[in-house]
């Protein structure tokens, strides 16, 4: 089963992963009895991400608020970085919805870059936008990651909810325990990003459950021409990297 057929495939109207994380320790034998057939849907969803993605690269994922208006300065900001990388020759990855993802998709077409959507099946419908190329439906956060990452060499990082801190924390994450390396976490719209850091400063570092070396993986820029240098830089590094490792083929 495909990411796209399963959507709308959850029990009783339940998206998939509002079913999956519904446990309340009496279940039924028929129902711990499905966790086979979760198994090979999940593999099954990750499969068909890995075959539609795998020939886009490079790319950067940038993530946003579904939420901001065309006519708000963020707007104008993403479409435009996303037009710049595009030119670059960086593919553009977002959770395919409107907002600052549309933006962002929409400033890939600007580049003539290919412009891809990962959406994900919700309770309320998140439909893909206008301007992706290559859109596809999860009904897994968690398959739904794994694309963002895998087939991106960077993340840009615009003004969001808490969808988007989770994609950030998680890039840091997998930065700070080596999972992915030379992989820049680019934050834009920077006054919005002030207390944020002020906070991790003087709470998580103050107390000493960051480094130094943590607070220095973000990069804070608006200019597009820098995000394109960082980008192309850690790109570089990433190949270097990978020539020097023995990795798994069939």
């Amino acid at each position: 089963m495909s990411a796209d057929d399963q959507q709308g495939a959850g029990t009783s109207g339940l998206a998939l992963d509002e079913e999956l994380l519904l446990w309340l320790g009496d279940e039924t034998p028929a129902v711990r009895a499905a966790d086979a057939m979760r198994v090979r849907e999940i593999a099954a969803e990750f499969a068909h991400g890995f075959d539609a993605l795998a020939h886009v690269a490079p790319a950067v994922s940038v993530f946003g608020s579904a939420r901001t208006p065309r006519e708000h300065p963020d707007y104008a900001l993403v479409r435009g970085v996303a037009a710049e990388l595009g030119r670059a020759g960086y593919g553009i990855i977002t959770g395919g919805g409107g907002g600052l993802m549309e933006a962002a998709n929409r400033g890939a077409r600007d580049g003539g870059a290919v412009s891809v959507g990962c959406n994900i099946e919700l309770p309320r419908e998140q439909r893909l936008n206008e301007y992706v190329d290559i859109g596809l439906t999860f009904g897994h956060f968690f398959a739904r990651k794994v694309m963002f990452v895998r087939y991106a060499c960077a993340f840009v990082i615009a003004p969001g909810g808490f969808g988007t801190l989770d994609e950030c924390f998680e890039a840091l994450t997998l930065i700070q325990t080596g999972t992915i390396r030379h992989f820049p976490v680019i934050l834009i719209g920077t006054e919005e990003w002030d207390g944020l850091l002020d906070w991790l400063r003087a709470r998580a570092l103050a107390d000493g459950r960051v480094s130094e070396d943590d607070m220095a993986l973000f990069h804070r820029t608006d200019e597009p021409h820098e995000i394109c240098a960082i980008v192309e830089h850690a790109s570089r590094r990433q190949r270097e990297q990978a020539e020097q490792l023995t990795r798994r083929s069939a």
